[in-house]
């Protein structure tokens, strides 16, 4: 029987979620304070007087579309800090802030075995993880399918004073590359995968997560090794259980023994303390 862990992210002082309901959640992001739909928020809010700076409206279609309504003028970035890290946080037409704030507690817990390691992060969005390994001793290979995210992170390293650390700054296919990374006979201490339900490499590759995530992890497996640390993986808005891609990782990693932890990801309400979910993972250490 798969016993199910419960990851909690706590609001920190540049991020909280403020309250939660009727479907959306108010969060705060330094001064900023925002608005964002949240179906999993079924409860009523504990306060009807929210008062943001902005609020995501949502297309009609199921495609994910829509657009800020901003109340108070927002800047196009500003920022934020998590520890040392510094990075800027921006309306995005993808209704979220140009990064998970919900992944704070898997960047803590990947620093702990980070030191003096070789890290690859797939789907590495705007660097905020890969900022936070490098800081704690880490080599970072980072790849994003988006020149512009990339560019992001790079732009976030330069803010947090860690251009010259030892990372890799890609704009690749993540699938395309782990073969080429296992072709060429590399290996990784360990790996952060955050791949989307839907998305195109740059040359137009087609990523679809219930065809392609089977795939790609047993490439992941190949880049680790019996000394190897970790491999986590995060799984956003699919009708996924967590049972499933957690049995779907423990075989994948069955040789390398160590253990395998699956569960929800969720964030913390400080208006009365409720869990909000947000994701689901599986994760695999040498623990």
């Amino acid at each position: 029987m798969t016993e199910l862990a419960t990851i909690v992210a706590e609001p920190w002082a540049d991020w909280a979620l403020l309250d939660s309901g009727d479907g959306q959640k108010l969060e705060r992001y330094g001064d900023i304070k925002v608005v964002r739909p949240e179906p999993q928020a079924m409860w009523a809010p504990a306060s009807a007087d929210w008062d943001p700076d902005a609020t995501f409206v949502p297309g009609s279609d199921e495609e994910g579309g829509g657009r800020w309504v901003q109340h108070r003028p927002v800047p196009r970035f500003w920022t934020l800090e998590r520890g040392n890290v510094r990075f800027s946080a921006s309306l995005t037409p993808f209704r979220h802030l140009a990064f998970f704030p919900d992944m704070a507690p898997q960047w803590d817990w990947m620093r702990d075995r980070s030191g003096d390691a070789d890290i690859l992060n797939l789907f590495g969005y705007t660097g905020v993880g890969t900022l936070l390994l490098s800081e704690a001793g880490a080599r970072m290979v980072h790849v994003d399918a988006s020149k512009k995210s990339v560019e992001q992170g790079k732009d976030n390293a330069a803010l947090s004073l860690l251009d010259d650390r030892p990372i890799r700054w890609l704009v690749d296919d993540a699938a395309k590359f782990a073969a080429r990374e296992v072709r060429r006979a590399r290996r990784y201490d360990g790996i952060l995968l955050d791949p989307p339900k839907f998305g195109r490499g740059p040359d137009g590759e087609v990523w679809r997560l219930e065809e392609n995530l089977a795939p790609l992890l047993a490439d992941c497996r190949r880049l680790l090794d019996s000394d190897s640390r970790f491999l986590v993986l995060t799984v956003y808005a699919v009708r996924m259980s967590a049972i499933a891609i957690g049995e779907l990782l423990r075989q994948v990693m069955a040789d390398l023994g160590g253990t395998v932890e699956v569960g929800e990801m969720t964030v913390r309400e400080e208006a009365r303390g409720l869990l909000l979910p947000t994701a689901i993972f599986a994760r695999w250490s040498k623990d």
